[in-house]
């Protein structure tokens, strides 16, 4: 329907599509009370009320028709019988298993009265040898909970994952205080049937998380289903007063309903239980509700699944749906899945722990494995004693003549009764029946049942005194695992659910409890509880390749016997320090220190730890030429190398304090290469690509050159600086200058000499001089003559030359 205006504000932007003059106005159409619809010119805008989280986590039993809520209670109720009804056979080897137990003494009166009526502990043994074996590996006086960092490890995981450790075990030993007994309870009915649940969930009358053990007659699975995690039906019976159903309609967590009277019908497993045990069900007012966690088609939730066109596909969703048995009242009916979940997959309340598993859904235990051999055992035992008794105290026949006073009862020691004879001897009058000693026949066959027994169950003794005191661990290593074969299995497979078991209570912590811790955490703050346990994981205490701590000993062991051959290889103090903590003993890190355990300490306390002999540890931020000054000061002091000196341990002394020096040295290399670089380098145990290294390296091989450039002239400077400070270099410096002096005098005068000198041939060259211009004079004058005469000779020779060649050619010119 049209209307003017909006109740709530509209949507930003709308203002702007306003329109003028005759141009049609907005219209808000409420299409349901979910659903607005919101049309303007060009455009229509569609706006979904969003889905409360509260209104998810209602109960649906409030909501829907009396009618459906019948038929549901009807069709649930027929499903559960037809469980119930495939699992008889199951049923009638639990009742037979519980009476092998022998917790009741019997009182038998066939084949007469006071006949054996012992139990061999066959079974009994194996249940408590288990559950004592187990309760001690996986709960320990320290806290059942170690945590796994996820992803990478840095130092703030690593302090989240110590407090998320602490509070867990503070939660499991303190706050859950029913948590053990429960889990002890868990652990001895587990080895018996072969199957036990355990439910995770939280109690809103209590207001924290709780872990109930369910017995594996109380978890009700159909047939054909093989885990709990794919079927599609899993029925918990619980029983309940009715002041605690009270409380929670009252807390609306059940619907308003009469109760009626309770189904007072007994399962037959709780007869066989409740006659073991000696009690009796005389006033048991408890009702017995099934919390069906099923999934189902309701077709009036408007969270069922529908297709495209928003048509309902009938496909089952998981719910959980409570009733009371014999009113087929549903007090509860509550969507199983997350609220953010779109795949809507089924939440996991229950673990289901199995000794050995088999073919279905219930694993096998030892009413199944060795529940024939305990009962052979009981009647071979039963043979054997009857028959001593028999032997001891025979029976037989008598005349009706003799009488003996006293009747018949049996003739104590030392008692002489007297006897009345008709006629003849008393052995005339008696004839015994010829009971025979046990048979040693059946004695061997006892002995051959209960050690195949025991061998099958994985609980017979060891033979130490076949074993050789000299043999090597490896040897008895050998030994204990064939001989522990089975029950590591088995101890594995608890680890596993206790794991799963860990990660359900952890989830409830973080989403329903109080988001801080409920102390001080030694370090961060309280407020840091969410996001901790966001980033680690629970695991168990408990080593799943180990069953015994007998067996782990001899594993480290074996691990010490080959770290004494090459000692350099192995870490010995954290090899010890697991050795102790294996061995249960308490304050390990205090009896042997590692340097991971250490804190940041100033370089003064640094130095007494290393004279004390204990471990320390530099640090990447500390001012480490700081630290390295004071340490070198304290190797280099008298006193502390007089006292030192005269320690036993000096040379460890020594070694420790030049090891620690050393890191100081690469921590403060690290950080300048760094500077270098201008970039921080990666963590020192981070894995880097391929490709970052190559990188890395080249930069860093730039860095170093550098570096190293720089530490040649500070050492260089500091060498000159030292030799400055010298007393010897300062007197031989003072020799030099004196030296330099004299040196300078004696080139002064030389100087002085060589230009008085110089003076002096420049004088002689200057006569010298005068002396050849004269002489080249005279030897200019002398040269000019020469030239005449050589001039004037050779014209005379060509006067003659002239005249011969004359008279030579004037001769030829005459006739012959």
């Amino acid at each position: 329907m049209p209307i003017d205006k909006s109740i709530n504000q509209a949507p930003a932007g709308l203002d702007a599509l306003e329109t003028e003059g005759d141009e049609p106005a907005l219209e808000i159409e409420i299409v349901d009370p979910e659903a607005v619809s919101i049309k303007g010119p060009g455009f229509e805008l569609d706006v979904i009320k969003a889905e409360v989280e509260d209104d998810f986590d209602a109960n649906l039993a409030e909501e829907l028709d009396d009618r459906v809520l019948e038929t549901l209670a009807s069709d649930l109720l027929d499903d559960i019988e037809n469980d119930k009804n495939s699992r008889k056979e199951w049923e009638k080897m639990y009742v037979e298993g519980i009476k092998l137990l022998g917790l009741q003494i019997e009182e038998r009166t066939e084949p007469w009265s006071g006949a054996c009526g012992v139990f061999h502990p066959m079974l009994s043994e194996a249940v408590v040898r288990f559950q004592s074996e187990t309760i001690s590996e996986t709960f320990p006086a320290q806290g059942p909970v170690r945590t796994k960092i996820i992803g990478k490890e840095t130092p703030e995981i690593k302090e989240a994952a110590q407090r998320v450790e602490e509070d867990m075990n503070f939660e499991l030993t303190e706050v859950m205080s029913e948590y053990r007994p429960e889990h002890e309870r868990m652990l001895w009915s587990l080895p018996a049937t072969g199957s036990a649940f355990k439910k995770v969930y939280y109690d809103p009358n209590l207001g924290r998380q709780v872990a109930m053990f369910v017995p594996a007659e109380d978890g009700i699975l159909p047939y054909g289903a093989t885990d709990m995690d794919t079927c599609h039906r899993f029925t918990h019976v619980m029983r309940k007063t009715k002041n605690e159903i009270v409380k929670l309609q009252q807390a609306g967590f059940y619907r308003d309903v009469e109760l009626g009277d309770p189904d007072r019908k007994v399962e037959d497993i709780q007869k066989a239980k409740d006659k073991e045990t000696g009690f009796s069900d005389l006033n048991d007012d408890r009702y017995t509700l099934y919390e069906c966690h099923a999934d189902l088609y309701i077709e009036d939730d408007k969270h069922a699944d529908v297709d495209e066109n928003k048509e309902h596909t009938e496909i089952a969703l998981p719910y959980v749906v409570t009733l009371v048995k014999g009113t087929n009242e549903i007090l509860a009916i509550r969507r199983n899945w997350k609220f953010e979940d779109p795949l809507r997959l089924k939440r996991q309340h229950f673990v289901h722990y199995q000794y050995i598993p088999g073919f279905g859904a219930y694993g096998f235990g030892l009413f199944h494995l060795i529940g024939g051999f305990a009962k052979n055992a009981t009647s071979l035992m039963r043979q054997l004693v009857d028959a001593g008794t028999l032997s001891n105290l025979p029976g037989g026949l008598k005349s009706r003549g003799l009488r003996i006073k006293g009747d018949d009862t049996p003739i104590a020691p030392g008692e002489w009764r007297d006897v009345d004879v008709a006629s003849g001897n008393i052995r005339d009058s008696i004839l015994p029946l010829p009971y025979k000693e046990p048979s040693q026949v059946l004695y061997s066959l006892l002995g051959n049942i209960v050690d195949e027994g025991r061998r099958f169950a994985a609980t017979a003794d060891m033979k130490v005194s076949d074993m050789s005191a000299q043999a090597p661990v490896g040897t008895t290593l050998a030994l204990l695992e064939r001989q522990l074969k089975v029950m590591t299995a088995v101890q594995a497979r608890v680890h596993y659910t206790l794991k799963r078991e860990f990660k359900l209570i952890k989830e409830i912590i973080r989403d329903y409890t109080d988001p801080d811790y409920e102390y001080t955490p030694e370090y961060g703050t309280k407020k840091a509880k969410r996001e901790d346990y966001d980033k680690v994981d629970l695991i168990p205490v408990s080593d799943p390749n180990a069953a015994t701590m007998s067996q782990r000993v001899v594993q480290y062991q074996a691990v010490i016997q080959m770290a004494q051959m090459a000692p350099d290889i192995y870490d010995l103090p954290f090899l010890h320090r697991q050795m102790l903590e294996v061995l249960g003993i308490k304050n390990a890190e205090k009896l042997v220190p590692l340097e991971d355990d250490q804190k940041p300490r100033d370089p003064v306390a640094e130095n007494m730890a290393v004279l004390k002999g204990k471990p320390v540890k530099a640090f990447f931020y500390q001012d480490h030429q700081a630290h390295i000054q004071v340490h070198m000061a304290a190797m280099n002091d008298p006193l502390i190398q007089q006292v030192v000196g005269q320690n036993p341990r000096a040379q460890q002394i020594q070694a420790a304090m030049m090891a620690h020096i050393a890191e100081h040295v690469a921590y403060a290399y690290r950080q300048k290469i760094e500077q270098q670089m201008g970039v921080a380098l990666p963590p020192e145990d981070e894995k880097l690509p391929p490709q970052i290294e190559v990188a890395l390296s080249s930069m860093m091989a730039q860095a170093a050159q550098q570096v190293l450039q720089e530490n040649q002239a500070q050492v260089a400077q500091q060498q000159a600086q030292q030799q400055a400070q010298d007393p010897v270099i300062q007197m031989q410096m003072q020799e030099l200058q004196i030296k330099q002096q004299e040196v300078a005098l004696k080139e002064k005068k030389i100087a002085t000499d060589a230009a008085a000198k110089a003076d002096e041939l420049e004088l002689k060259r200057q006569e010298i001089e005068g002396r050849m211009e004269l002489e080249g004079f005279k030897a200019a004058t002398t040269m000019q003559q020469q030239k005449e005469n050589i001039a004037a000779q050779q014209e005379r020779e060509g006067v003659r030359m002239g005249i011969d060649i004359a008279k030579t050619k004037s001769q030829e010119r005459k006739p012959k």
